[in-house]
């Protein structure tokens, strides 16, 4: 991925609120009006896992593994502080801080507006959010804020080495001690189709056209091919999921403010935390910002995906994730300019950066 690029946030990215929205609505109108859609669509599952679903989120997520240079990895002694940093707080505060911050709402101030059995799925859906850092936005993040490109690749490949072997651990924990019970190997299973497989095809895809083709070829020309395959994958998705939905946004409109607020201030925090570490530590802006926003941002997709194959399509915790997606955009674009207007907080001129692996 070159430094010297610097990628602003597309259309679909910038509006990825309004699209949520419409999706919502026809997703609702088609339960409501087709209910034998979703219905024939269940018909096709295997091990409690959607197929249309599956496919669908692959297209999601394999683009996005083609991003992320994995040799990168080789740069990682050099600053790790900044690293620390993303790594500390997207995986031993952030999964803890969404946990008890949804459970406050969803148990207790919301107390008068959400069930007991349905404040357990919000839960759970927030929990999934929690333990899923993001990827692929945090490259359009950082390009906001002026990141480092190269130490951004560094920080998106170790997390997602790091969800591999965290994300079901920590998952299965809370989800645990919520006395929701998830079966390892559903969950294990999961994690092998939305994150594994994913992963290799991406890595095995840079890989060979890098080696063909070329690196410039790569990053400018074949990579772009998939924008709409990505796009088109993550808005049929919504669509599903909210036609499983349906009934259940109908009878209760308000609870997607309810969930929206926790994640709200979920996002808020961990950001925070991770920016102001960065300034304690003296990291400059450019490490700073970014480390601030992979932990803010989630891996929605992963936590859809998951979601969906845990508790089902129509479940509670799958519209919890999808509200998720809801926020996501215009909660980080607050956080952007935060960012920008704080610049003179941090050193200006960085000193053993990691710098870019050049192929």
């Amino acid at each position: 991925m070159k430094s010297e690029k610097q990628t602003d946030i597309g259309f679909f990215q910038k509006y990825l609120t309004v699209w949520v929205i419409l999706c919502m609505v026809i997703g609702v109108l088609i339960g409501r009006f087709f209910p034998a859609i979703p219905v024939f669509m269940n018909q096709f599952e295997y091990a409690k896992v959607s197929i249309p679903m599956a496919v669908l989120i692959w297209l999601m997520i394999y683009p996005m593994m083609m991003k992320v240079d994995f040799q990168s990895i080789k740069n990682v002694g050099k600053n790790p502080k900044g690293l620390f940093v993303t790594w500390v707080t997207n995986w031993f505060i952030k999964p803890f801080t969404m946990y008890a911050i949804a459970s406050l709402f969803f148990f207790v101030i919301f107390k008068a507006f959400i069930s007991p059995d349905l404040a357990t799925e919000y839960l759970a859906g927030a929990v999934l959010l929690g333990a899923a850092p993001c990827t692929a936005m945090v490259f359009v993040w950082s390009s906001l804020t002026k990141g480092n490109p190269a130490y951004t690749v560094v920080q998106v490949a170790t997390n997602d080495l790091i969800i591999l072997v965290a994300f079901v651990p920590i998952v299965k924990f809370l989800l645990g001690i919520s006395n929701v019970a998830v079966p390892w190997d559903t969950l294990i299973l999961s994690v092998v189709l939305f994150v594994v497989i994913p992963l290799v095809g991406g890595m095995l895809t840079r890989t060979l056209v890098i080696k063909k083709k070329g690196q410039e070829y790569f990053d400018n020309t074949f990579v772009n091919k998939f924008d709409g395959v990505t796009t088109i994958g993550l808005l049929l998705t919504l669509v599903l999921v909210f036609a499983f939905q349906g009934e259940t946004i109908i009878r209760n409109p308000l609870h997607i403010v309810l969930i929206a607020v926790p994640l709200i201030i979920q996002t808020f925090l961990i950001f925070f935390i991770a920016y102001f570490a960065a300034r304690l530590l003296k990291l400059p802006y450019s490490i700073s910002a970014p480390a601030g926003m992979i932990g803010a941002s989630n891996f929605f997709e992963l936590s859809v995906a998951v979601a969906i194959a845990l508790f089902g399509t129509s479940s509670a915790a799958a519209l919890a994730t999808t509200v998720g997606v809801l926020t996501e955009v215009p909660v980080m674009l607050i956080l952007v300019k935060i960012a920008n207007s704080t610049q003179k907080w941090f050193p200006k001129e960085e000193t053993n950066h990691v710098t870019e692996n050049k192929n």
